[in-house]
């Protein structure tokens, strides 16, 4: 078997419309197409970054509560790359999003800070 990339993350969200929101208005991904599926009374939200499938961004009735912390066993957290983390930082939190204070990686001496979505879901910007 040969893994060629990642083809997209699946992301269950407590409120579809506050997290679609978040992810396109805040964060900067398009919305390819997004379709009610009745039968699961759930939503499914397609998401590009920059032209390139990403995120399926999903609803479902009462979905249980993500475990707290970013040590909890399954996902950690999901790292996007930047080329500016100043003025990323700067500009997510002009919308009101909680950041980290930026720190360096020890093993790569790259910059990087974490912040949230909506659900509590640990994100990364890491420069690139």
């Amino acid at each position: 078997m040969f893994i060629r990339q990642i083809h997209h993350i699946a992301i269950i969200a407590s409120h579809y419309e506050t997290s679609k929101a978040f992810y396109c208005d805040v964060l900067g991904f398009t919305l390819m197409g997004e379709v009610y599926r009745e039968a699961r009374d759930s939503w499914k939200g397609d998401l590009a970054l920059n032209g390139e499938y990403a995120i399926e961004l999903f609803s479902f009735p009462f979905p249980p509560e993500r475990p707290n912390g970013p040590e909890a066993c399954g996902l950690r957290h999901l790292a996007f790359s930047v080329d500016d983390i100043d003025a990323a930082k700067k500009q997510l939190e002009e919308k009101g999003v909680v950041c980290e204070a930026i720190r360096v990686d020890p093993l790569t001496d790259k910059r990087y800070t974490f912040f949230k979505d909506p659900d509590g879901l640990p994100l990364e910007l890491y420069q690139a």
